[in-house]
């Protein structure tokens, strides 16, 4: 039995330094919880911050918490990643320090040397399809999607999932990159519901996939307008890359009624109700999305049409 059992110890001790040398040769060390409560915490103090500058530089620091919501966000999102797979160790240490960066100036130091460098908004969308790498949907473009099922802050809960799919074809010259009708992914990122003490309701969604011709492509998207839609008008049903989904409301879709009433936009695409209710988007309800990051649909000689 003694044998056996020294048998066992050797055996788990040979998986679990399989499992560190792979970890090292990928790169990806796995962030723990407590890495995570440290964003938050870190998060937590900028906000003080920003709140303290608002008596000294009330521009810059509305500047700053736009920043700061964007980074909470983001917290959020690392949290709810590094419960499914595996966090690079890189990807946290660059939070940390756009965190950090952001607290300094709002304290009015300067970086040190060696800080994250201030993070400069993503470039504004544009209709030149040159600074557009082939195949893919750059920082910035815009995607009307629309929900399959009902979400309401006041039955949602943190992580979860939800889809929604794609309106208009999305080509890149005459190459079609993304079908109309694909299939996009999101988890509810935050949540807040209606309270009796006048605490308005909220709602972030953060969208993490887009399925093309069956192929998932990662990417990260936030809500930049919240839709009541009721369908495609005519055979207008395609837009470009770059172009930018605003050009669907001077005539694409037909039948809008505006914006969903009783809904505002907040900082890092937080849905937020007005007096005192719940964020309620029905299934059919149609969300604008920008892309975070870029998703390569297709490689250079792909043929995105077969």
């Amino acid at each position: 039995m003694k044998n056996l059992l020294t048998l066992a110890l050797l055996a788990l001790g040979l998986v679990m330094g399989a499992s560190a040398v792979a970890r090292a040769q990928t790169g990806a060390v796995a962030v723990s919880p407590a890495d995570i409560q440290r964003l938050q915490d870190a998060v937590l103090d900028a906000s003080g911050e920003v709140s303290r500058l608002r008596a000294r530089d009330a521009q810059l620091a509305a500047r700053l918490q736009d920043e700061l919501d964007e980074l909470r966000d983001e917290v959020t999102y690392l949290r709810v990643k590094s419960r499914k797979q595996t966090v690079e160790r890189a990807e946290y240490v660059q939070l940390r320090d756009r965190i950090e960066d952001l607290r300094m100036r709002a304290r009015g130091e300067k970086p040190q040397a060696g800080a994250a460098p201030e993070q400069v908004p993503p470039p504004a969308q544009t209709t030149d399809p040159r600074r557009v790498n082939a195949g893919e949907l750059p920082v910035g473009q815009q995607l009307d999607v629309r929900l399959q099922t009902r979400l309401n802050s006041g039955t949602a809960q943190v992580e979860d999932r939800f889809e929604s799919t794609t309106l208009v074809d999305l080509y890149q010259g005459d190459t079609l990159l993304v079908p109309a009708g694909s299939l996009m992914r999101g988890v509810v990122a935050s949540v807040d519901k209606a309270g009796r003490m006048d605490r308005k309701a909220s709602l972030t969604l953060t969208f993490d996939e887009l399925v093309v011709r069956g192929v998932a492509h990662k990417l990260r998207a936030t809500v930049v307008g919240a839709i009541e839609g009721k369908g495609i008008k005519g055979d207008a049903t395609k837009i470009g890359v770059g172009a930018g989904v605003g050009l669907i409301l001077g005539g694409l879709i037909g039948g809008f009624e505006g914006a969903i009433a009783g809904i505002l936009l907040g900082g890092g695409g937080a849905l937020i109700a007005t007096e005192g209710k719940d964020v309620d988007l029905p299934a059919g309800s149609v969300l604008r999305v920008r892309l975070d990051t870029p998703a390569q649909i297709t490689r250079p000689g792909e043929d995105a049409r077969r």
